[in-house]
């Protein structure tokens, strides 16, 4: 590395102030030291930043880049950096690696994390990486991998610390000074009886602040919830959520301990369904990445622009249906697209808020009247204001009271509409078994868009002409 270079390096802040992600100084520097194949230069910048921002970088670059940058930086890609990287490029990187990188890096990991990033693997490449491990470990993964997907056994580490809950605290605190497998972060000792049943757990914390001969089932916290193998990862989330959990143990269909789940997991599936659920709502596909290629990336969007063609037919056929009207009057034709697009902007305003309603279970059949009646209101109010507001724009420029009432009608008509089907259109899909955030939008833009051109076309015929 040249003198330039270091002083380079010393003078360049790795983040913009106020920013967590690298500065464009440091990502200069970066690109300087792969086009010049100066490994050591890398491997000094890339030293102290934390193995989610290398994964973070890697995942920026393009294919061609990325390529380079793992050639010369691979022999220090650990197990935290492999865990950190997105599904979407992580059979690509794992092809890229060296085999016996990919196999000291597979050997640091959670057996979560294995799970993690085996499951979605051809058989091939998942048994190979298996093959890596000891066998205690290869067995632990399998284990996970026989639950279902998306369940809370395939996001559950097998490594559990757990002790008898008669032991004392000197005793748990001997039993964990003496064993070398203990796994880097837990937070809770399980407590278990002789059929290995969870039946309590001790925060370290609590541990460590108490006398050696206090006894363990004395000290138990009140928050304990074991979580079944088969639960879904969406409830898994919610559980931690709501009740503030930092770990929970997961428990077979006897009810034995198979396994822990801890917070870092569980908050990582609940930002994997708010990430889905935006991706759906904005009709992208669940699985869209900024790291995705041309071909993936149009793959994935065309289903769901088609999905929009018998929408936009339905909203041309009630135009083609008031033809006549639109020929006698022009400004129908001007002013139509803001009826409508004023109902699909409040459309997705309400839509939204259900769908994340339905997600975090704050929206349910308990409060859903209450709910759908503040959206009337709602959808009433801002009717009547922006009603008001364009008809008063509509009279200056047409100069025709008429026309500006029948704009003004047709917004109260379509915000009240559009309130009404963001509302409802999420709530009964749910009820039906579909997910909301893939299939009200096309619902609602097309209620909007038919019902503002109805409602402004149909009104302008039957006052104007």
């Amino acid at each position: 590395m040249t003198d330039d270079t270091r002083l380079q390096m010393d003078q360049s802040p790795e983040r913009e102030d106020g920013d967590f992600a690298p500065s464009s100084e440091f990502m200069e520097l970066i690109d300087q030291a792969m086009d010049a194949g100066d490994q050591p230069a890398l491997n000094a910048l890339l030293e102290p930043m934390h193995g989610a921002d290398i994964a973070d970088l890697i995942e920026r670059l393009a294919p061609a880049r990325r390529r380079l940058f793992i050639e010369l930086y691979s022999g220090e890609i650990d197990g935290e950096i492999l865990s950190e990287i997105d599904e979407s490029i992580r059979e690509e990187v794992l092809e890229l690696l060296p085999r016996h990188v990919l196999a000291e890096a597979v050997r640091e990991m959670d057996s979560d994390d294995v799970v993690d990033l085996v499951e979605d693997l051809d058989d091939p490449e998942r048994d190979e990486i298996l093959a890596i491990l000891d066998d205690s470990d290869r067995a632990a993964v399998r284990q996970s991998l026989a639950y279902p997907e998306y369940s809370a056994g395939r996001l559950m580490q097998s490594e559990v610390v757990t002790a008898p809950e008669h032991w004392t605290v000197g005793e748990a605190i001997d039993f964990l000074r003496r064993e070398e497998w203990l796994p880097e972060q837990f937070y809770h000792i399980i407590m278990v009886d002789p059929r290995r049943h969870a039946v309590g757990y001790v925060t370290l914390g609590r541990l460590l602040a108490s006398r050696r001969d206090a006894v363990l089932r004395d000290m138990a916290e009140d928050s304990f919830r074991t979580i079944s193998a088969y639960a879904a990862e969406a409830d898994v989330a919610y559980v931690f959520n709501q009740y503030h959990l930092i770990s929970a143990p997961v428990v077979d269909s006897d009810d034995r301990l198979v396994g822990v789940i801890t917070i870092d997991d569980a908050m990582a599936v609940l930002d994997e369904e708010h990430e889905e659920d935006i991706l759906r709502l904005a009709g992208v596909g669940d699985e869209s990445s900024i790291s995705d290629s041309v071909g993936q990336t149009v793959r994935q969007r065309v289903p769901w622009l088609a999905t929009n063609i018998p929408t936009a037919l339905a909203a041309a056929a009630v135009i083609a249906f008031f033809e006549s009207a639109i020929s006698q009057l022009v400004a129908l034709a001007v002013l139509m697209p803001i009826v409508a697009s004023m109902g699909g902007n409040a459309g997705t305003q309400t839509l939204t808020v259900a769908v994340r309603g339905l997600a975090t279970r704050d929206l349910s059949a308990s409060n859903a009247l209450r709910v759908v009646r503040r959206e009337v209101a709602v959808g009433l109010i801002n009717g009547a204001v922006f009603g008001a507001i364009m008809a008063g724009i509509t009279f200056l420029w047409f100069h025709d009271v008429w026309l500006a009432g029948v704009i003004g009608m047709a917004m109260i008509i379509n915000l009240l509409v559009a309130a009404l089907a963001g509302i409802t259109v999420p709530l009964v899909l749910n009820k039906l078994g579909a997910d909301p955030a893939l299939a009200s939008g096309t619902f609602v833009t097309m209620m909007t868009d038919v019902i503002g051109f109805m409602a402004f076309l149909g009104l302008a015929s039957a006052i104007l002409l």
